[in-house]
């Protein structure tokens, strides 16, 4: 059995599907894949129930009825995760923005390096962003500087989807007290990794845009993350955060 497993959330991604689950197994390391799947009208189920009967023992899909949010999505496939055993676990977009390749040097960062979670990061080095409106770059590139500056979390991309946690994280961090649905739930992980006592390592990566399918994302995703910020961290002035276990 691997020890890791790469958790993709689909809505609408029939062009792409396939071909990411193909590319995370063809990498030299072994890793698992579960789709988290939220009723996609266009029969992105379909394909990986197919893909499923072809890779029985390392393919896995949890389905939804509808779009219930990307934080949820990822909870749901934490808690699989680990009632599974496994003991590094990805989260990755299913449109090739993340590289499958990269998986490979997140779970170097973890397993060799030191880190508790490793994220693919898109301004460690500069800004490695290719395709994108220039507007949306710059407001993907000043959100994390705001979150950097109101949570006092010292990495560069805040907001980063792509990214692997020891196992230890998800066991520590209280997964049912993570509140936000939106892309605002990749701060809260972070965040409360941060607190908890845990070693963020940022890895840097280039974000590509995606070429097939539509995109998710729009200025209600970054005004929840906006004044989720705030609200996170109000509320992190009264809570006892859990605490990473002493070696």
């Amino acid at each position: 059995m691997s020890l890791n497993l790469v958790i993709i959330p689909t809505y609408n991604e029939k062009e792409n599907i396939e071909n990411i689950i193909r590319a995370v197994f063809s990498q030299p390391l072994t890793y698992h894949v579960l789709i988290i799947e939220d009723g996609s009208p266009d029969g992105t189920a379909s394909i990986v129930k197919r893909l499923e009967t072809e890779f029985p023992d390392s393919l896995f899909m949890i389905e939804r009825q509808g779009k219930l949010g990307l934080g949820t999505a990822y909870i749901t496939g934490f808690k699989w995760a680990l009632a599974h055993g496994y003991e590094y676990i990805f989260e990755m977009d299913a449109d090739f923005s993340h590289n499958p390749v990269d998986l490979n040097r997140l779970y170097d960062a973890c397993a060799n390096q030191g880190a508790d979670v490793a994220i693919g990061s898109r301004y460690v080095t500069g800004v490695n962003v290719v395709n994108w409106p220039i507007g949306r770059v710059l407001m993907s590139y000043f959100a994390s500087k705001y979150v950097r500056f109101v949570l006092g979390v010292r990495i560069a991309d805040t907001t980063a989807g792509f990214k692997c946690y020891r196992r230890e994280v998800l066991e520590t961090i209280e997964l049912d007290k993570i509140r936000f649905k939106g892309y605002a739930f990749q701060v809260e992980m972070k965040y409360t990794a941060f607190e908890c006592g845990f070693t963020l390592k940022e890895v840097p990566v280039i974000f590509i845009n995606r070429e097939l399918g539509t995109s998710k994302m729009s200025g209600g995703i970054f005004g929840e993350a906006f004044f989720g910020v705030i609200e996170l961290k109000v509320s992190g002035w009264f809570r006892k955060f859990p605490q990473k276990k002493k070696s």
